[in-house]
């Protein structure tokens, strides 16, 4: 009796343990859980730098000095192309002035060194400091009559000149051979002046 109810307790745990083990494969979770997951890998994110090349505004190509885009091989070539600016102010025609009534005829290169002395003078500290000023200085400039200048031909070729070349003196746009020189003579008096002579240039000698 006591074998039988043994056999038959064996027999009942077998079933429940058989029970237990269909009832989870059937439900998923145990089966989920030990399964691998395959996921999608996505690309690592890049950054590059690289340098950005922003272009200048119109306006500031706009502003550039206009001497700064004249390309010339020579000094007859930088005339052609100067632009006078207008209306003329009084300072450079005072400039001009001088230039036209002290070198008149004369090559461009005198010209501009005649110019370049007037220049030089306003800005060194030993000279009024304006263009005006240092062409009305008193006994500096024989063609100066009661600090006024004669009538000047307007119209002609040599005031053309005159006022290109004192733009270009005035911009320091082209070298003179009597660079730095303060004072000038006519080459046809000798006033013995204890100076640095500098060069000669057409029909005038040049100091500092």
């Amino acid at each position: 009796m006591r074998s039988k109810v043994q056999w038959a307790s064996a027999i009942a745990l077998a079933a429940t343990v058989l029970t237990l083990l269909f009832s989870a494969q059937g439900s998923g979770a145990v089966a989920s859980d030990m399964v691998p997951i395959l996921t999608k890998r996505e690309p690592a994110v890049e950054f590059v730098s690289q340098p950005v090349v922003q272009p200048l505004p119109a306006e500031a190509v706009a502003e550039a000095p206009a001497d700064s885009l004249i390309n010339a091989t020579s000094l007859s070539q930088l005339v052609s192309r100067q632009a006078i600016p207008q209306p003329l102010s009084g300072e450079m025609r005072c400039l001009a002035g001088a230039i036209y009534f002290e070198a008149r005829g004369e090559s461009l290169e005198g010209q501009l060194a005649v110019g370049r002395v007037i220049v030089n003078r306003a800005e060194s500290g030993r000279f009024p400091g304006s263009y005006c000023g240092v062409v009305y200085q008193p006994s500096q400039f024989s063609f100066v009559r009661g600090r006024a200048m004669p009538a000047i031909r307007e119209s002609s070729r040599d005031w053309h000149e005159a006022l290109a070349i004192a733009q270009i003196a005035h911009d320091g746009s082209w070298k003179t051979p009597a660079k730095g020189a303060l004072f000038f003579h006519a080459a046809s008096v000798s006033p013995n002046w204890r100076l640095t002579r500098l060069a000669r240039v057409d029909n005038h000698i040049f100091y500092r």
